[in-house]
């Protein structure tokens, strides 16, 4: 640091010193200005938590780059002043998950709203995301704030903003409220006492009523019940510490299917002690769920992320179970496209065209599957956000109806009434799907390869790069930009590119200007980079495919490819 940002990083820090609430994290601050830790403060308050996709997410800890109380207190006053331009009495629900100090954050967020004439619903017991999404929507509130990091490490959380639709904030709301937060005078921060914003009547606890009717959706929603019961299904099932816990397993429970819970990972806990990463997308974070599938012969294997938006499933790859194959998010992805435009067509419950939306980095089988039924695949950017929006849009049309929204990185939802992605009854789907093909013998592994043999094989890969802090911020920016500037013709890992296109520059697509930049090559692989909105990476999504029915001796010349590849990246 040169002088003058020595002393703007101290100038800094004691204005967080002097506005922080919560001791533990005023302490940690207070002993790097102490003891004079440039480093450690200039990480701490070189920048603040941007309010980005939806809200933010940042490492807990002390600092304007950090989750904390203050920084919670700072953008609930951004969300109170916008909202408050919206309607003259807002509300807001308020949910929270396993992560440490989710339930501070989620009062602190409540008390600055009421001190704002805000009225708030809080929940007093950790809940997932889609019951958060329903809530709001039921409650009829203006927003929603959900405090989790989803699937990251255990030293990060988050704060998620919703509106009214139950579905995330998207332009002009996220826009407004991100101008409201990085404008505001921090002396505008308001504050009421917990017994005062109760007195007042702006504080009030979610109604029983509202869990009761989004269970009363979900089982609606499971069109085979009686094939369930007949199949007598097995479940092997992990919460991984995190709010999925009770609802999934009553859900289950409600549909008589014997669940099987991993006892180590039942109990809410923030730091995630058996897992490195609460991610069903991690092998290692399935690794007990496997174990107690095989010691107790599951036909299905479950598992849930802290806020149970994401689920994970494994199904066995052997006739006596005693091993499993994990799937992957775009083989969940087909699998459940496959069977409710197979169910829809069989059941025939509407005459309108059902329309199923996936991430543009999703696998592009969705789209052959469901386009061979008749039905509409739409893609839209990455965030399920973006699906929420076309749930929304397609909810007044009198031609269509939502089917499914799915993404990659493990999110589905087939419910109308949720507007983000839904672990819950997701978790409930697949075992009906699972019983349904147990009850005409196959398997799910049967079924895949049956789609396979129908519309050819398609895989993909994903490659991610972290790159922490300041410098790896800027080295992203350039990673982007040399992929921005690639043209037809020049050779990329010793493929030869066809074309590229640019989201964020002037490209003409059906998509909002988004940091992405797509390559297509000769061959017919297409190469999808961007940054994660969550995270400090850049992820790279390869798509293959093939019409040879060798899928293995196919699946083998690719690893050499890939390995060329990631050695270049």
């Amino acid at each position: 640091m040169n002088d003058n940002e020595h002393k703007e990083i101290y100038r800094k820090a004691e204005e967080y010193i002097a506005h922080e609430k919560s001791a533990p994290f005023r302490q940690e601050v207070m002993l790097s200005y102490d003891e004079h830790a440039d480093d450690d403060l200039y990480d701490r308050f070189y920048t603040a938590l941007a309010f980005g996709t939806a809200g933010m997410r940042g490492v807990i800890g002390g600092g304007s780059n950090r989750m904390n109380p203050f920084m919670v207190r700072k953008v609930s006053q951004g969300l109170a002043e916008y909202l408050l331009t919206q309607e003259e009495k807002p509300s807001v629900t308020i949910a929270f998950d396993s992560r440490n100090y989710s339930n501070l954050f989620a009062q602190a967020a409540a008390l600055t709203l009421c001190a704002n004439n805000v009225k708030v619903y809080l929940y007093d017991t950790l809940q997932p995301v889609p019951v958060l999404s329903f809530a709001v929507q039921h409650l009829n509130t203006t927003a929603g704030i959900v405090i989790t990091a989803s699937h990251n490490p255990a030293r990060y959380n988050g704060y998620k903003v919703y509106y009214r639709d139950g579905g995330q904030v998207t332009p002009p709301h996220d826009i407004g409220i991100a101008e409201k937060v990085n404008g505001l005078d921090i002396n505008r921060i308001r504050e009421i006492s917990e017994q005062e914003a109760r007195n007042k009547g702006l504080l009030l606890p979610v109604p029983a009523e509202v869990d009761d009717a989004y269970d009363a959706m979900v089982l609606s929603s499971v069109l085979r019940k009686d094939v369930i019961r007949q199949q007598k299904v097995s479940v092997a099932y992990t919460p991984l510490h995190g709010a999925g816990n009770i609802p999934v397993r009553r859900m289950l429970e409600r549909l008589s299917i014997q669940c099987h819970v991993v006892d180590e990972q039942v109990q809410p806990d923030g730091d995630f002690p058996t897992v490195s990463m609460p991610n069903p997308e991690d092998p290692e974070a399935m690794r007990l769920v496997l174990k107690k599938a095989k010691d107790v012969g599951a036909d299905i294997v479950l598992g849930t992320d802290p806020d149970s938006d994401r689920l994970g499933i494994a199904i066995p790859s052997s006739p006596d179970k005693s091993e499993y194959t994990l799937l992957s998010g775009n083989q969940i992805a087909v699998l459940l496209t496959d069977y409710l435009i197979e169910r829809y067509n069989d059941l025939r419950f509407t005459d309108k065209r059902p329309l199923v939306v996936k991430s543009f980095v999703t696998t592009d089988l969705v789209r052959a599957i469901t386009e061979a039924h008749g039905g509409r695949c739409k893609d839209v950017l990455t965030g399920f956000k973006y699906i929420a929006e076309q749930i929304v849009d397609v909810d007044s049309s009198s031609s269509e109806f939502y089917l499914f929204g799915c993404e990659e990185s493990f999110g589905y939802n087939a419910l109308k009434g949720v507007r983000d992605k839904d672990a819950v009854s997701s978790a409930v789907l697949a075992v009906e799907m699972m019983s349904y093909y147990a009850s005409v013998g196959k398997t799910l592994q049967d079924r895949l390869n049956e789609i396979y043999q129908l519309y050819g094989f398609y895989t993909e890969k994903v490659l991610s790069f972290s790159y922490e802090g300041a410098r790896g911020k800027e080295k992203m920016k350039q990673i982007m930009e040399s992929f921005r500037s690639r043209r037809r013709g020049e050779v990329f890992a010793d493929l030869t590119i066809e074309s590229t296109l640019d989201l964020a520059g002037g490209d003409q697509t059906d998509f909002p200007r988004s940091d992405v930049v797509i390559l297509t090559f000769t061959e017919g692989t297409k190469m999808v980079i961007r940054p994660s909105g969550t995270e400090p990476k850049i992820k790279y999504y390869f798509f293959f495919k093939t019409d040879s029915k060798d899928f293995s001796r196919y699946l083998a010349s690719l690893d050499e490819k890939i390995a060329s590849i990631k050695a270049y990246l």
